[in-house]
């Protein structure tokens, strides 16, 4: 179960904006589908511990990882979320074997070129990585780039899966395919997983619910064919013109 009602004020210069989150789900699969700007990543920065609210609470499967009025608030480390990122965050500098590794490092010192963890050494096979080990990130495809940061993630025996906007670099036939890949990888770990999006595709394939927020605020809910059901009925529909009850 997923519980959150957060808020945090935030300024830059004379502008201001408010994220003012309540939500609560036994999903499995939870979207959060809005537009850019719209506090989805702030969100999912406050479940990772990037980022603390000025108040409330978070709760995965009744597990308090901040709490407020009990002063508690757990580092990303001891929050064992796994989490992949718009740009997948690999390291230039590092290979791929020591970017995957990295999770799973203890102390201040890089992951070492050759040796990988045994925890990591099972995703690399999963996701077909071992002919890409050593090589850089700007050595590497789109695709590759994704599969090395989602086995990075998943090295870490993570509660929960944080996937920000997961597809959004990638080409519209790269994007489909790794669309399917997500979909049978969260079918096969039954992972809770929280995903950003404000692509409709990606909503309907990779979430059983979805929240739809705007203006730092979570202002309705729906099953994901809704949303497709409001697409074909309003060809050039807007977050604007979406009823959700």
């Amino acid at each position: 179960m997923i519980d959150i009602n957060i808020t945090r004020r935030i300024r830059a210069g004379k502008q201001a904006f408010g994220l003012n989150v309540q939500l609560k789900s036994k999903a499995g699969r939870i979207a959060l589908f809005g537009p850019s700007g719209s506090g989805k990543t702030l969100t999912v920065h406050a479940i990772a511990g990037l980022m603390h609210p000025d108040s409330g609470y978070i709760r995965v499967n009744e597990r308090t990882l901040f709490d407020t009025s009990k002063a508690i608030c757990l580092t990303p480390q001891e929050r064992k979320l796994g989490y992949l990122q718009q740009d997948y965050g690999l390291f230039p500098h590092l290979t791929v074997a020591q970017n995957i590794g990295f999770g799973l490092k203890k102390g201040m010192f890089n992951p070492g070129r050759h040796a990988l963890p045994e925890a990591a050494a099972r995703w690399v096979e999963v996701f077909g990585l071992q002919n890409v080990l050593h090589s850089y990130p700007r050595e590497i495809s789109g695709g590759q780039k994704q599969r090395a940061a989602l086995a990075r993630a998943l090295s870490v025996q993570p509660n929960l899966m944080l996937l920000d906007e997961p597809l959004s670099a990638l080409d519209a036939s790269l994007r489909r395919k790794m669309r399917e890949e997500l979909a049978a990888l969260q079918a096969r770990l039954q992972m809770p997983t929280i995903l950003i999006t404000h692509d409709i595709d990606d909503a309907v394939m990779l979430a059983d619910e979805v929240h739809l927020i705007r203006d730092g605020s979570i202002v309705g809910s729906c099953h994901p064919s809704s949303l497709r059901e409001l697409q074909s009925s309003t060809p050039s529909m807007t977050l604007d013109a979406l009823k959700i009850a």
